[in-house]
């Protein structure tokens, strides 16, 4: 299904609205900066989010037949316990296609465990007639930035230790390997990232909580990614 191409074919008043599920972490639930000793942890901006602003892009395609958008991110999951909710939040709903966004909390665990929990999210989603799509990451924070929340130092030593090990460079990797060898298409957000941070951008300055969550505009490259993604043969 070339979604842009649908839309760009379909005939008023046509009916057949299309269904796009976002399945991930914190990043797509919606959640930027990091709260000091708030217990819900983040400020979520559902307006600023990837998939709100893909929904606005799409609109500029077809004005008059709209995308439903189902947001099934949940702050702090990672790929594995997201196989338990997947029956729950994806496969109930039955949409057209699934944009599947994990790594940034799965990095404490091997990839291994990471690579065999998409195998399963992206075999159960085919075999059900929906359309995977996976969404590679953004990049963590290269550095302890000096206004991270104190709660959060720690941890921003051990997420910026990552990325310089090449830790992230591995487990995209092997998504990519996996998407490939089982014919999934792949929106590669995070060679963008890498691009931009080779042409001079400063990572972490433009992360939102200066850890893991991307700034309310740099959410604008995964839309991208997907756009151009969704343009293709999907």
């Amino acid at each position: 299904m070339n979604l842009i191409a649908y839309l760009k074919n379909a005939v008023y008043p046509h009916t057949g609205t299309p269904v796009i599920a976002f399945f991930g972490d914190s990043v797509t639930h919606g959640a930027f900066e990091c709260i000091q000793g708030d217990t819900a942890g983040c400020i979520f901006d559902f307006d600023a989010v990837y998939h709100e602003r893909l929904r606005r892009m799409l609109l500029t395609v077809n004005p008059w037949l709209p995308v439903s958008i189902l947001n099934a991110g949940v702050a702090g999951d990672n790929a594995p316990m997201a196989v338990a909710r997947l029956e729950r939040d994806i496969m109930t709903h039955k949409p057209h296609i699934c944009v599947v966004n994990f790594c940034l909390n799965d990095l404490s665990e091997t990839v291994e465990e990471y690579t065999a929990a998409l195998r399963e999210i992206f075999t159960r989603l085919m075999a059900a007639d929906i359309r995977p799509i996976l969404l590679t990451p953004s990049m963590l924070n290269t550095y302890v930035h000096p206004d991270t929340i104190p709660s959060y130092k720690d941890f921003a030593a051990v997420t910026a230790a990552w990325h310089q090990s090449g830790l992230m460079d591995t487990y995209v990797e092997a998504a990519k390997a996996l998407a490939a060898e089982l014919g999934v298409a792949v929106a590669d957000a995070y060679a963008k990232w890498k691009a931009l941070e080779a042409e001079g951008m400063d990572v972490t300055a433009n992360l939102a909580n200066y850890i893991n969550h991307p700034s309310r505009e740099l959410h604008q490259i995964f839309a991208d990614a997907l756009f151009e993604t969704l343009d293709g043969e999907v």
